[in-house]
């Protein structure tokens, strides 16, 4: 897979595409379902498939205080989208001056003259060009015009529709589960083991501690129970995890994910990167009266998340 980040890198002799369009945050299984279309057209006709996306979010640049936290970083995103069907990603750099691009001069420059799209799937939602003003229609007339067809793909999911909004409010209300439904695989914070104040090695359940990004989705404060993979050769453990300012000790105020390896304290994960899955919450954030209930909190939060777990837990 190549990503290219402008349309200057994208190779001149590139060759005919099926193009997908989106900003993909997630690659929740509504982004799976347009994909799956796009790769249908392309197995038929022998074409590659590029996925256009945006870096930054659009409303970073056009309304940076409304901008949503992200659920993806650009290069997890390339790596979903590769799973999902994309051979190669075209991730637009999204500024004033794109943001002025009129729908025909967005398919002209994109489209027809970088990528030679013969087909370009979307959902049936689709927005782009100067204030929003583009969508399916306006992409089919450009497409007879330009020579690609253009196919607008129902939304996907129900009751509820998948959409990159739907999953950020089930993380904002704790709710891990509804968001694996809508991703289709467990929420994952991707990040590096810091040292913390080593208070859950001093409580007997010592933790690797990965601070939390401003601008990154992360679930709601909380104990929850999913599993921790190092990326470095693949080990994956289960885990209580717990995500907050840990409210019972006062002077905390940076928000961390950190997870406890069940029945090991025999793990050094200082500086490894690691990915934490979040499978189901066990409870929400609570401030103890003193250490002793927390520790016997704690061990009923271990006993819960082997039960959530199963055996390999």
């Amino acid at each position: 897979m190549q990503i290219w980040r402008s349309l200057d890198d994208v190779p001149a002799d590139l060759g005919r595409t099926a193009v997908v369009i989106g900003n993909f945050d997630g690659v929740h299984l509504g982004h799976q379902h347009v994909i799956r279309e796009a790769r249908a057209a392309a197995d038929a006709e022998g074409l590659r498939v590029v996925a256009v996306t945006f870096d930054p979010h659009p409303m970073a640049v056009l309304r940076p205080e409304h901008a949503p936290t992200t659920l993806t970083d650009l290069v997890t995103r390339a790596g979903l989208l590769q799973t999902a069907g994309v051979d190669d990603v075209l991730a637009l750099p999204f500024d004033r001056d794109v943001a002025s691009w009129t729908p025909q001069e967005f398919a002209q420059r994109v489209l027809a003259d970088a990528l030679h799209a013969v087909v370009v799937v979307v959902g049936a939602n689709f927005r782009y060009g100067t204030r929003a003003s583009g969508d399916v229609a306006s992409l089919t007339a450009s497409g007879e015009e330009l020579g690609f067809r253009a196919v607008g793909v129902p939304l996907d999911g129900g009751p509820q529709v998948w959409s990159s909004t739907y999953i950020r409010t089930c993380l904002a209300a704790g709710d891990v589960a509804g968001a694996a439904q809508a991703l289709g695989r467990p929420f994952v914070v991707r990040g590096v083991v810091v040292r913390g104040d080593q208070r859950g090695r001093e409580l007997g359940f010592p933790t690797a501690n990965v601070p939390t990004r401003e601008l990154t989705a992360a679930p709601a404060d909380g104990v929850y129970a999913g599993w921790l993979r190092r990326l470095d050769t693949g080990e994956r453990y289960p885990a209580a995890i717990s995500v907050g300012t840990n409210p019972t000790f006062d002077g905390e105020r940076e928000r961390r994910v950190e997870s406890y390896v069940l029945d090991r304290d025999d793990l050094e994960l200082y500086d490894v990167e690691v990915e934490v899955a979040f499978v189901d919450r066990i409870r929400g954030m609570v401030r103890f009266d003193g250490v002793d209930a927390l520790i016997e909190t704690m061990h009923d939060d271990v006993k819960r998340a082997h039960q959530i777990l199963g055996p390999t837990g």
